[in-house]
Parts: C-alpha cells; structure tokens; sequence
C-alpha cells in the first residue's frame, strides 16, 4: 500500500484501542479501573504480533502478546462469538490481579486479529484483601488462578464460571462489573475490526499490518544504529523481599552492534522466597518498556519496533521465577528494577535518551466497613502521593507522575470522589519538597498525603512496595531521589514506621496514614544546573 494509506490504518488502529479505554473507564464499577484507570488495551494479529496499544500502563501492554499467545495455544481452533480469560502468570499472565479479556476477530472465514483488554482488579480472592499478600510464599497463597478458559460462546457468557470466579473474591459485586466492562470493551474493538476488514480486505489488511510492523522496526533500527556500538552493565536492586533477602540484584549486561541490541539478565539474583519475583511475561515487559523509554516519541510500540531486542534470562532468577512462586508484586518490582538496570548500563550509550529513575510502587490497601452503606465491605487502595519521575536531557521530572512501570497511566483520581466513596479524610495533599534527586535537570517531586480513617470499627491494611532503602536512579551523574517514608499515626498521636511488605495491619478510626514519596531521580551533573532553576524551585518551595 501506499504510506498515505499505510499512516491512515495505523492511526485508525490506533483510534481502536484508545476508544476501547474510553469504553472501558466509563463502565468500570471499581476505583483502580475508573478513576486510578489501572487498565490496558491492544490489538494484535493472528500470529499474536503486537499490532496496536493505547496510552495505559506499559507494563501490561508488553505481555499482552504472550497472553494472546496462551489463548492460542489453549484454543488452536477458536470460534466466533468465542470469550477468553485468563490471569495465571505461568500461563500468559503477569500476576493475578490482572486479568486478561481476549476476544478473536474474523472475517472471511478465518481468525484476523485478537481484540485484548488488561485489568487490575481490586481483589483477586487469596490470604488478603486487595490481591497483593506479601506474606506469600507459594502462588496458591497470592489468589484464584485462572489458566486459559472459554469465558463464553455464540456471543454469550457462562454465567456459572462468572459466578464461581466472583465468589472467590471479596468485592464480587465489583469484580463482576469490571469484568463486564472488560467484555465490553473487548466487543467493541471487534465491532470496530470488523468494518475495517470489510472495506480493505483481509488479505489487504493483514498486509498493511506486517508493513506497518515493518516500518516501525526500520525506524527503531534507524535509532539503534547512530548509537556506538559496546557492551555495559548496570544493576539495580530491591529493598527486601519481605522475608530474609535484602538489596536482592538485577543485573544487566547490554550488548549492542550495529542495529541490534541483547539484553542479558541472566546474572541477575537467583529467585527468592516473597512475591517480588518475576513472570516471564512480565520480564519480557519490562525489557520492551525500557527499549521503548529510549526511542523517539513517534516510534510506533509496537511489535515491530522491538524486534531489534534479544532478550537473555535463566530461569531461577528474580527475573523469570520457576512455575507455584509467587509473583504478584512483579508488574512492579521487579519490573521497576529490569528497566533501571538496563537504563543504568544504556546512560553511557546513549545519555542524551536515558533519564533518571522514577519513583518506585508502595501501596496500601485497606479494607473495613463504611457506616454510610450498612452491611457493605469496602477495599481501597492508596494511588495518592504518588512519587516523582526522573530528571532527562529534556528537562525537570514531572512531580507526582508515578512509577517507571506505569510512566503517567495511572492517576491519583479525585480526592472528593475518594471520600465520597469511602470513610476517608484527606486532611492534607501535596509537594513532599526536597524529594528529588539533584541533577542538571532534577527529578520531579514525590507527593506527601496526610490521611484520617473514618471507618465503623477497625479496618486492617496490608503494604506491598518498594523503596524505602534505594530512592530513584540518578541518572548520568545525577543524584538518587530520596526513599519513601510512610508512618502509622495513631489517634493517640503514637507513630510506626510501615514497612513495604506487611500483612495484618490493624487501623482504627481516627488513626492516620502519613505518606511521604520518593522523588524521582536526577539527570545530569548538579554543578551544571541552571542557577535561575534552582532560585525558581526555592521560591516556589520545591527544595
């Protein structure tokens, strides 16, 4: 096809899968998916190649592949009006909270195109509430895993399987409406395949999509060849995991030659006991999502643009866990870890792409009784005072944007719909100053959150995170942000640190959550900082 015609499709795939996340936010029943948007979209062909994604959470994007390739596996056959789910990161997955819609698209006879949709649901049954059980250490522990299944048929659901999955979580009642907005966004990537198919032909369209995959692998390779061709190492390493391992490595070793690039992780720390480990489809994430943070902005991510990317893993590791152990805190760290590491060896290849590390993941989940609903539980989970991202050639960090997995897809929603929903009190959110790490171009601020519980009776609250002895990468001679520090306030005005990995958390009304992030790291030598910068972050209270 012509390039007219070829930019047109790719910009009408891409228009797909943005109105499927439009669909997808607006009839989502829980706070993580409609107001946090916690969730991810994509197309991809009948060879299960990448094809289109929208704007969302990158981690999740990267792996959805490999579930379109479970489904395929399972399903060598699938039918029309067919409806598959799963979640198990042995089986496609990245963790269990995350389920996965793929629904297959045909015309003129034969399988085109998966239509997919990701989602991070806000309990997933298991030992604790909110999907994430830092106490795990076996996956049976972390909750219901869900292995490649027919969801439906002929266009309908088996109302059997809904409920047998929707029993098995705490908030059924949100589990299944987000389920079905997950349906529903799903549908409506096929009903819009569907006209596009007609007009253009099966055949045509296929052939436009590998051309179209073509040309973004030609304009990565294009990227990856101005670069100096060598080999370098960079490690990162998580606080603990939450048992007997502490400052547990990420190593990467980064060849690259000519237009190509392998990523070696196999030196990385051998598995460990709690749930920071790794799926191997999230693992194969992260490494895209780190390429993919270096290229050029208009780089279409998608299949083709990381075929210029060898990946090199041993099973046992951090990085890629053997199958039954526990995973579920992987779609952030490790994930967070994989890309720092690979930054860290690349800042000397390309330093005018690389950027300082963003904040890392530290989430609390908290579950009780509302007085305003008698008789109903609720579980909410902190995506307030998020941390800063890191400083770059092209300037400051943005403040508050969150974590390098998630790179600005997942918001702080509004803190008036927050209480609206649930007993809380936001007595105080804003700037944490001198959070970031220094750097000719600095990190942006993490975020510092004063919160009142307002429950009938106590609550408990479980932590799942990272980041409270490493702040975010500085970058390039730039400075690390500072770590986290969160506190339990109690009414009595007596204190606890949190730790990132607790379950069994005890919070009574009037007690406080005392948040204060990690700012994101520094890019850059600090002596070369512009003057005027740092008079302007002094007067307006930034340091």
């Amino acid at each position: 096809m012509d390039p007219v015609t070829l930019a047109v499709l790719d910009n009408r795939l891409r228009a797909i899968v943005e109105e499927m996340g439009e669909a997808m936010l607006r009839t989502s029943y829980s706070q993580i998916l409609n107001s946090s948007r916690d969730f991810s979209i994509a197309l991809c062909d009948a060879q299960c190649r990448l094809v289109a994604q929208a704007d969302h959470i990158p981690v999740h994007v990267g792996a959805m592949p490999w579930a379109a390739k479970a489904i395929a596996e399972a399903f060598p056959q699938p039918v029309e009006g067919d409806t598959y789910l799963l979640n198990d990161p042995y089986f496609g997955g990245s963790h269990l909270p995350d389920l996965t819609i793929v629904i297959p698209v045909f015309a003129e006879g034969a399988l085109r195109f998966w239509s997919v949709v990701r989602a991070h649901h806000s309990d997933i049954g298991g030992a604790t509430h909110g999907g994430y059980n830092p106490g795990a250490t076996e996956i049976w522990q972390e909750g219901v895993r869900v292995p490649p299944i027919r969801l439906g048929e002929g266009g309908g659901l088996r109302d059997d399987l809904i409920r047998m999955l929707a029993t098995n979580t705490r908030i059924p009642r949100d589990f299944t409406g987000d389920l079905m907005a997950m349906i529903g966004a799903a549908r409506l990537g096929e009903q819009r395949l569907k006209p596009l198919l007609a007009k253009y032909g099966a055949d045509g369209l296929e052939a436009a999509v590998s051309a179209i995959l073509d040309l973004s692998e030609a304009h990565a390779r294009r990227i990856l060849a101005a670069w100096p061709d060598g080999e370098w190492r960079g490690e990162a390493f998580l606080d603990d995991d939450g048992f007997d391992r502490v400052d547990v490595a990420i190593r990467a070793r980064v060849v690259k030659r000519g237009d190509s690039l392998t990523v070696d992780l196999s030196e990385s720390d051998p598995q460990t006991t709690g749930f920071v480990n790794s799926s191997y489809p999230n693992m194969r994430s992260a490494v895209a999502m780190a390429f993919a943070f270096l290229l050029d902005p208009d780089v279409a991510k998608n299949d083709g643009a990381f075929r210029p990317v060898e990946v090199i893993a041993q099973e046992g590791t951090v990085v890629w866990a053997r199958p039954g152990a526990p995973v579920t805190m992987c779609t952030s760290h490790c994930s967070n870890e994989i890309v720092e590491a690979i930054i860290r060896a690349l800042q000397h290849c390309c330093p005018e792409r690389a950027m300082g590390g963003w904040g890392r993941r530290f989430r609390v989940a908290i579950t009780g009784q509302d007085a305003r609903r008698p008789g109903r539980r609720f579980v909410w989970h902190l995506f307030q005072a998020r941390p800063g991202g890191g400083g770059s050639a092209g300037g400051d960090g943005w403040s508050t944007s969150g974590e390098w997995h998630s790179a600005g897809g997942l918001k702080f929603g509004s803190v008036e719909m927050a209480e609206a929903r649930f007993p809380l009190l936001f007595e105080s959110h804003e700037y944490r100053p001198g959070s970031a790490g220094d750097g000719q171009f600095r990190g942006g601020l993490g975020g510092r959150l004063s919160l009142k519980v307002e429950s009938d009776g106590p609550c408990r609250a479980n932590t799942a995170g990272d980041g409270v002895r490493h702040g975010s990468a500085g970058m390039c001679g730039g400075e690390d942000g500072k770590p986290h520090h969160y506190v339990l306030r109690r009414a009595d005005g007596t204190e606890r640190v949190l730790k990132t990995k607790e379950v069994g958390i005890t919070v009574n009304p009037g007690d406080r959550v005392i948040v204060e992030a990690s700012g994101g790291g520094g890019w850059g030598d600090p002596a070369q900082r512009d003057p005027a910068a740092r008079a302007r972050d002094a007067a307006e209270g930034l340091v």
